[in-house]
């Protein structure tokens, strides 16, 4: 996907360019390709960018460590400002409430794949967990002992040997 310029998108009908979007996006491990439909939409002094999109992504369950498919889906819309930065980032300063939404210059690019892959990373799951039927790790001990975590095997070393 390449990135939109955005002075184009004031000569496009409608001042919106709808992209239909098949594609693996970069550092996001999907299953499947990312569907679905990205549009931009330029309203003079904002983008009004929006996506309906989806892909099935293979995740790890935190309870039982077993590989499950679970299905991403997206439907968002975001308003992305458009000023000139008056400040430079590198310099300490005082950030109100107002500075606390994304802006891009009036005549630089939209990033589409980049947000695509943030609007997806913001849909993955905190827990991941595989089911409802997740019985977590299972470990069954032999001829009736306990179970011991090897990462204990040090210390139960220790307690043996103070105990004798």
């Amino acid at each position: 996907m390449e990135s939109i310029y955005i002075p184009h998108l004031l000569a496009v009908p409608e001042k919106t360019l709808s992209i239909s979007v098949e594609a693996f996006l970069p550092n996001l491990e999907t299953l499947t390709p990312v569907r679905g439909i990205l549009q931009v939409k330029h309203c003079t002094t904002y983008l009004e960018v929006t996506a309906k999109i989806e892909a099935i992504a293979t995740l790890v369950c935190d309870r039982c460590l077993q590989n499950y498919n679970h299905r991403l889906r997206v439907e968002t819309t975001e308003l992305i400002w458009l000023e000139e930065e008056a400040e430079s980032l590198a310099r300490e300063r005082e950030v109100r409430i107002d500075d606390l939404s994304e802006t891009l210059s009036p005549t630089g690019h939209f990033q589409s794949e980049a947000w695509l892959y943030e609007q997806l990373s913001l849909a993955m799951p905190l827990q991941k967990n595989c089911g409802e039927q997740c019985q977590g790790m299972t470990q069954l001990p032999k001829d009736n002992e306990p179970i011991i975590d090897s990462r204990w095997a040090s210390l139960a070393a220790l307690k043996s040997v103070l105990e004798e």
